[in-house]
């Protein structure tokens, strides 16, 4: 079962409270913050990161099973972990990228450092 999380959009400025995510050089907002569920992602220049998760924006699910999830689908990103507690994988289908999440513990998955 596939959950909706957030909105990701890429953006150049900072903002408040971002969190780190040294797999990918890229920092986010929680988007638990943010009254329409959207999440800012800043990428670092040497950011690993070159394809159109990028420079799209993407939609968010939290799902119970990612390998499951991606079966078959064209995976763009990961599977990697974003945090301690979040295994993350980026698809894209029908020319949308789409993020799907598998938290290892229950509640929200950001976490200021």
């Amino acid at each position: 079962m596939r959950v909706f999380d957030h909105v990701g959009i890429p953006a150049d400025e900072q903002h408040p409270e971002e969190m780190y995510v040294p797999a990918t050089k890229v920092w986010v907002t929680d988007p638990a913050r943010h009254p329409y569920r959207v999440e800012y992602l800043r990428f670092e220049a040497d950011s690993p990161v070159t394809n159109e998760v990028r420079y799209l924006p993407h939609i968010a699910f939290r799902v119970e099973n990612l390998d499951r999830e991606i079966e078959g689908e064209r995976v763009v990103l990961g599977p990697f972990q974003a945090t301690a507690d979040l295994r993350v994988v980026f698809i894209v289908k029908d020319g949308a990228v789409f993020e799907f999440m598998e938290s290892s513990r229950p509640g929200h998955w950001f976490r200021k450092s």
